[in-house]
């Protein structure tokens, strides 16, 4: 994964750094190759050499050349690359939308909300190629695609999330609740719940029934009578997609 961080403050770039490598001392399963910039020319240079990292994290507020024209550098040779904006002024808020970064994150940057733009610029990037869904473990983050999760359960306030190999990935406490924290599961047609508890992949039941599915797996998931009407009509739905 290739990230470059431009900043003409080098007490801002260190810092921006240091958070970087600490998030990735998170997630170790996702090797970080980090390049640094001062000197906005240089990166543009670069960029014009179609020379394209994954990710950038760019300030605004530089001398001669601004992040914002480096956001429209960078998608001009790079419409995948994503791009994160650090800076001390919310004035040009709208510019960073024209140029779709995902963030924009005023100084100084807050730990948190610097690792949840990270999260979401990695699910981004994952989903280009295949969805992916984020896992926060006790070893870090685990990147799940979503066509391999079988079912996933909420279990004494942890995500236990069924792989179709038969592991099973367990997340650290939620704080959220069930729904909120697979929204983005849910956003997908394949996945429904059937239960507050389960949250299914229709591509992997073998069988409805009346108050359960029965997966390929083989195990039994019950289907609450509360969403029973609604499972029977979306996987109705999504057998006739199928052969259409």
């Amino acid at each position: 994964m290739q990230l470059v961080i431009c900043d003409d403050d080098k007490k801002d770039l260190m810092e921006l750094e240091r958070l970087l490598l600490k998030y990735n001392a998170g997630c170790p399963n996702i090797p970080f190759e980090i390049e640094k910039f001062t000197d906005a020319s240089l990166l543009l240079h670069k960029i014009q050499q179609k020379i394209t990292a994954d990710i950038y994290i760019l300030d605004i507020i530089m001398s001669r050349i601004t992040g914002i024209d480096l956001g429209s550098e960078i998608r001009k040779n790079n419409s995948k690359s994503i791009i994160i904006y650090a800076t001390a002024s919310d004035d040009f808020a709208l510019d960073a939308y024209d140029i779709h970064a995902v963030r924009y994150l005023l100084k100084p940057i807050k730990e948190n909300n610097f690792f949840e733009a990270l999260d979401y610029a990695l699910s981004q990037i994952d989903v280009k190629k295949e969805p992916v869904y984020l896992v926060k473990t006790k070893d870090g983050l685990a990147s799940v695609p979503y066509s391999k999760i079988e079912y996933v359960e909420n279990s004494s306030r942890k995500l236990e999330i069924h792989l179709i190999n038969g592991e099973r990935i367990t997340s650290i406490f939620i704080r959220k609740s069930f729904e909120e924290e697979t929204k983005e599961l849910i956003s997908n047609k394949n996945f429904i719940f059937v239960h507050k508890s389960y949250l299914i992949n229709l591509n992997y039941v073998k069988k409805l029934n009346h108050n359960n599915v029965k997966m390929d797996s083989g195990i039994s998931i019950p289907v609450s009578r509360k969403n029973a009407l609604n499972v029977k009509k979306e996987y109705l739905l999504f057998i006739s997609e199928q052969y259409k």
